[in-house]
């Protein structure tokens, strides 16, 4: 039986983190990698079936779409798709890059810790199986990730459908596509084939599309991704799936009435399942919610002693930073005696459709919730000179505040860049910042970044009523 200190479970963001931490404390490790995510191999779901391949095909999607909207006068030119497999591959390279700079080389130069390829499960809390050996761990850390989550719809096993993985891999375009999901992942993939000209459907069960959203950035995005070609349709209740002559039919109704959807392909965004199912759980008392997500404390520990877990194989929020936040913290408290945790109100979150939306913080419904006697204010990126400047005045901020205090508690965006703009928001969501710290902080003009001064001014000022450079 070899025995170690720390045992990790997994082989993504979170499982890295933890290894690194735990090299640098000088722990002996070992590092346990595969997981039922199948395009999942080293680095986790993030570089190869996730952030890393579905953002480089959102990218070359951006710019076709860029370059034959023509957005400047006196400029005539056009782009087109003449090789979808070159763009793939060229995909592909990318992500085996980086999993081998990130991942591989960052795995090598760890002197305390030792990678094996392979399932682990449970035979207690201190001993697991695998490959047929048996190892010994004072603590464990499980970072197994989460995949795709298959809906139960009727016919649904009799169809080729696409997950992320699926559609991240396609050899050639389909003409036409059903997504079943308005959430980040749904969003961003109905934008990229309507980009690549896919005839593209999205169909979400709630009244809107990222419904636990501010209800203005969401209405907002949907009216954008509707002008750029996705057929939205939402308050959906699938019946069932089936397919005649090459096409895949989706029923559903929606406002009292049937409908029918034809085409090629399908693919789910429908949530996420954690990869628990070969861990034997229950043989080291590891608790799970009703989603099978296993449950935490803040300081990543487990129902089990010693026994931590970090990332998606926890539950929401699903994000590859957060995931290897925790990683790193759960080492830190395994080993070190201390207790850090994570404020999650302080963790920003993106959707890379084209424009971007991106939160962090509490929402207005949230704040009022809490019991906090809050304001908001909005504010169109048109109202920002920035905008103007590079043609594309679509977008909004919204900010929440303490009426009393003024602190920020949250903002959202939907705008050009906005996943890089909400940084500035993040830190004063996390430094309990107010609306005067970021008007007092002089931003530089023009810039898309200048849309938090304007939401923070906002609140004393009608900002149509003000010059670029006001204070």
């Amino acid at each position: 039986m070899e025995e170690y200190e720390y045992a990790i479970i997994g082989q993504g963001a979170a499982a890295f983190a933890a290894a690194i931490k735990a090299d640098e404390m000088g722990i002996k490790t070992v590092m346990i990698g595969k997981n039922e995510t199948e395009g999942a191999v080293l680095g986790g779901t993030c570089v190869n079936v996730g952030c890393v391949p579905s953002k480089r095909l959102i990218m070359v999607g951006n710019l076709l779409d860029r370059f034959n909207k023509n957005r400047f006068y006196g400029l005539s030119y056009s782009v087109r798709v003449n090789n979808f497999s070159k763009i793939m591959q060229d995909k592909e390279f990318l992500v085996g890059s980086m999993r081998f700079a990130k991942y591989q080389k960052v795995l090598g130069k760890l002197k305390n810790v030792k990678y094996i390829n392979g399932f682990a499960s449970f035979e207690d809390k201190n001993i697991l199986s695998v490959n047929g050996k048996r190892i010994k761990a004072k603590k464990i850390l499980i970072a197994t990730g989460a995949r795709a989550r298959i809906p139960d719809i009727k016919g649904l096993d009799k169809v080729n459908y696409l997950t992320n993985e699926e559609a991240l891999s396609m050899k050639r375009l389909p003409k036409s596509i059903v997504i079943i999901g308005g959430r980040a992942l749904g969003l961003e993939f109905a934008e990229m084939f309507t980009h690549f000209g896919v005839k593209t459907t999205l169909l979400q069960r709630s009244n809107r599309i990222l419904p636990n959203w501010e209800p203005e950035v969401s209405y907002y995005l949907e009216q954008y991704l509707k002008e750029e070609g996705v057929n939205i349709i939402t308050n959906v209740n699938i019946k069932e799936v089936s397919k005649n002559r090459g096409s895949i039919i989706v029923s559903f109704s929606t406002g009292g009435k049937s409908r029918e959807i034809r085409a090629e392909r399908i693919l789910l965004a429908t949530g996420r399942t954690p990869n628990t199912e070969k861990l034997r759980l229950e043989e080291a008392g590891v608790e799970t919610d009703k989603g099978g997500f296993i449950k935490i404390d803040q300081y990543m520990r487990t129902s089990a002693e010693n026994i931590y877990a970090a990332g998606d194989v926890t539950g929401e929020p699903m994000l590859e930073a957060l995931a290897a936040a925790e990683g790193n913290k759960a080492t830190v408290n395994a080993f070190s005696g201390e207790k850090t945790s994570i404020d999650l109100s302080s963790v920003p979150s993106a959707v890379f459709t084209f424009p971007e939306a991106a939160r962090v913080g509490l929402t207005d419904v949230e704040a009022n919730g809490s019991g906090i006697k809050c304001a908001c204010n909005t504010v169109l990126f048109k109202d920002l000179a920035k905008a103007g400047i590079i043609k594309d005045t679509r977008g909004l901020i919204k900010m929440v505040i303490d009426s009393k205090t003024k602190r920020i508690l949250g903002v959202e965006i939907v705008g050009e860049n906005a996943a890089d703009l909400i940084h500035e928001s993040t830190l004063a969501v996390k430094f309990n910042l107010t609306i005067d710290d970021i008007i007092d902080t002089i931003h530089m003009f023009p810039t898309l970044s200048e849309i938090t001064k304007l939401a923070a001014l906002s609140f004393y000022h009608n900002i149509e009523n003000l010059s670029c450079c006001s204070e």
